[in-house]
């Protein structure tokens, strides 16, 4: 199980300033476990969107976006609503919007940052991985993941090693930035390269003790109740 909570909310509508239509996805897997997927997220998403003077063009929940076989049955159904939008925003884990951004050539939005918590996830079928950094950045790279897909964990760009799209640690291995380029050609948001994007704070990946005394760190643990003020 992968963890999310949702992004800032200034943060959601400052990465889709530029967007008057969307296309919302939500994951009804893990996410839905974290209140921040399933109907009731996409509901949430949709009302928040609405209030900022967005049109929602359309929406449907999937079972795992990190399967792109339902992905894929889905982006077929509502297809002809997809293409309105001038983009998707997508509640889920880095891996579903990875996997979304693989399978249409719109620009997709994370709506939840996923959360580091200490250890091994699980496995997936499909190639797209996350190091769970906290401060999901996907949107500007095109739904590729610099952290996951560069060994140098580079955030602006190909290092002077790359050679003809070949990365220099492995070259046997396409270089992410590369793959980052061809995807926002693609998707016609090449001006992302402009951008300079500050040193990713590593902290993120530091789970504090609260969220180890959490049912998301350990089934053993028991949510403490809070307090209803009155």
């Amino acid at each position: 199980m992968l963890v999310s909570e949702r992004k800032p909310w200034d943060e959601i509508l400052n990465s889709l300033a530029q967007d008057k239509n969307i296309f919302i996805i939500a994951c009804g897997g893990c996410s839905e476990a974290c209140q921040t997927g399933g109907e009731k997220g996409m509901q949430e998403i949709k009302e928040k969107l609405e209030e900022a003077g967005k049109k929602v063009v359309g929406s449907f929940l999937v079972d795992f976006a990190c399967n792109k076989v339902l992905i894929a049955f889905k982006l077929r159904r509502y297809i002809n609503d997809i293409y309105k939008a001038d983009s998707i925003l997508a509640t889920s884990c880095g891996i579903g919007v990875q996997a979304i951004a693989s399978m249409i050539d719109l620009p997709v939005h994370p709506a939840d940052n996923t959360i580091y918590m200490g250890g091994f996830s699980g496995v997936w079928t499909g190639e797209e991985r996350c190091l769970q950094c906290g401060d999901c950045k996907l949107d500007i790279t095109g739904g590729i993941c610099p952290y996951a897909n560069c060994p140098k964990n580079l955030l602006n760009g190909a290092c002077g090693g790359s050679d003809r799209g070949k990365c220099e640690v492995d070259p046997e291995k396409d270089c992410a930035w590369a793959k980052i380029y061809e995807r926002l050609k693609e998707t016609g948001k090449l001006e992302n390269l402009k951008r300079i994007n500050p040193p990713h704070n590593w902290n993120l990946m530091q789970p504090p003790a609260s969220r180890k005394k959490s049912i998301f760190w350990a089934l053993e643990f028991e949510e403490e109740e809070k307090e209803v003020v009155k």
